[in-house]
């Protein structure tokens, strides 16, 4: 653990055990994964439907940009009120239909998935209870195997839905790169546990509210950390792709307001290093994560001997410790923010 940080809600407790909720997962899945690239390859879908609220929506993302890049095929995001409000059947035969949720319970997640398969989509759940009407509805199963998570903010959950992605996408692509990555994960986010970023904690918990910024996998992070902040610190925060938060956004970046960036090593890395240095001098808050620069004002560590497109999977293993620090800096419990339950049932 790092020397500040150590758990003080079931939050931070929560996060701290991500690593071995993966190592478990990675496990325990593997044969049932492997049988659905096996089918994937075989038959490949024509495009991929993404279908998830929340922590899970944003985790949809980090799918859609590492099924792109790796696989080619596109991938879209379903509005779950075309079938449960609107009450239309989506064409979506020889489609992958993937629906994400941590209780499987929400009822427009479970109609669209059913009308998915309806109407000839190979339909996958990924979920954290699998006795769930969601599971119980589609095609395949991958549970997240997260074990029961009591804070209303998805932590765990949330990483282990990264990975089983992640595992979902290596195995399908079959790419040796990505497959040795994986089994170096749950180390790495051990090491994530051990990164400091609390300079950045009384700074953002001071804000009125702030940016959180990323590009490729890591804007799926950036919405969820952006996410993260509401609903933990009644902090508004807004997440923006570093290409995009110049087309308007902008206006309102001072000396003090704060921005996070996400940057991993890929092909992003020049993008979001000249977005860094033209931000430098707009702002005095800046706190930008990412491989290098550690003399750098604001440098937040990463773990560096990591796969560039599991990189995201660490850095928001260790923003969940920055998150719980803020938090408490504002005087809130991030185990039960007001207004907020832990299962969401949307119609």
């Amino acid at each position: 653990m790092s020397t500040r940080w150590t758990p003080q809600t079931q939050m931070g407790r929560e996060t701290a055990q991500a690593p071995s909720v993966v190592k478990a997962q990675l496990a325990a899945n593997h044969g049932a994964i492997t049988q659905l690239a096996e089918e994937l390859r075989a038959s490949p879908p024509t495009f991929v439907m993404t279908c998830g609220r929340g922590s899970s929506d944003h985790a949809t993302l980090y799918a859609k940009y590492l099924i792109e890049s790796q696989l080619g095929i596109p991938v879209v995001s379903a509005a779950p009120s075309i079938t449960s409000i609107y009450g239309k059947t989506l064409a979506v035969k020889g489609a992958l239909f993937i629906a994400v949720s941590q209780s499987g319970k929400s009822p427009d997640l479970v109609q669209s998935a059913a009308a998915a398969k309806k109407a000839g989509a190979r339909t996958v759940a990924l979920v954290n209870v699998t006795d769930s009407p969601l599971a119980e509805t589609v095609d395949h199963v991958i549970p997240l195997l997260a074990g029961a998570e009591t804070s209303v903010a998805a932590t765990k959950s949330y990483i282990a839905t990264l990975s089983a992605i992640a595992q979902i996408v290596a195995s399908w692509a079959n790419d040796d790169a990505l497959i040795k990555g994986l089994t170096a994960l749950p180390d790495q986010l051990t090491r994530a546990l051990d990164k400091d970023w609390l300079d950045a904690a009384e700074p953002i918990a001071k804000s009125q509210g702030l940016y959180v910024i990323g590009r490729g996998p890591t804007f799926a992070i950036a919405q969820e950390a952006a996410l993260k902040f509401k609903e933990t610190s009644s902090l508004h925060a807004e997440a923006f792709s570093a290409a995009e938060v110049k087309h308007g956004p902008m206006a309102l970046v001072t000396r003090d307001f704060p921005m996070l960036v996400f940057s991993q090593q890929d092909a992003t890395r020049d993008s979001v290093e000249g977005f860094l240095a033209e931000m430098r001098a707009k702002t005095d808050n800046l706190f930008a994560a990412e491989t290098g620069h550690s003399d750098t004002k604001g440098h937040l560590p990463v773990v560096e001997d990591i796969h560039p497109l599991f990189a995201p999977i660490a850095m928001i293993q260790t923003f969940y410790t920055l998150a719980e620090h803020v938090a408490l800096l504002r005087g809130c419990n991030p185990d039960a923010p007001p207004h907020l339950s832990k299962v969401t049932e949307t119609h």
